[in-house]
């Protein structure tokens, strides 16, 4: 997947950790991660997004639930690196709970949204993060999200 001295990952790479896919597809790359720890990836907020055309047309603001969705999504991909595995197509990562979450700035076309995630704690199958999103050096975003990594076909 990377090497010790490559810790980045392309977007062909987040998609083998994810199976989310445009439009929801919130995290265009990885700039550095450590396994148990913490990652830093960023999403690239452009005016093309679709969610633009109605939040809103006067004045383009990237909805607060996509920001925690995008460091969800993040924190997922840490999850993944850390156990090692790549998830097959019956993998799905849940969210638990969404604690403290407070919106600093407006996020618009043509930011960057840094996100920086951190583990706290994995504890019977729930991962809980702190997850920090920028944007040139500004807070955002912030949440504590707690997730939990589920197989569907031992549901079915």
């Amino acid at each position: 997947m990377t090497t010790a001295e490559n810790k980045t990952l392309c977007i062909n790479q987040i998609k083998e950790l994810l199976p989310h896919r445009y439009p929801l597809l919130l995290v265009d790359r990885v700039l550095t991660w450590e396994a148990n720890k913490t990652i830093t990836a960023i999403k690239n907020v452009t005016v093309n997004e679709e969610f633009f055309n109605g939040h809103f047309p006067h004045k383009p603001v990237m909805p607060g639930v996509l920001m925690i969705e995008a460091m969800a999504q993040t924190a997922a991909i840490l999850s993944f690196l850390t156990m090692g595995i790549k998830p097959d197509e019956n993998s799905v990562v849940y969210f638990v709970g969404i604690d403290n979450a407070r919106f600093k700035r407006p996020v618009g076309p043509g930011d960057q949204l840094k996100m920086d995630v951190e583990i706290v704690r994995v504890s019977r199958g729930i991962w809980k993060y702190k997850a920090v999103g920028s944007v040139d050096g500004q807070t955002a975003v912030e949440a504590d999200l707690m997730c939990t990594i589920r197989n569907t076909a031992d549901a079915a």
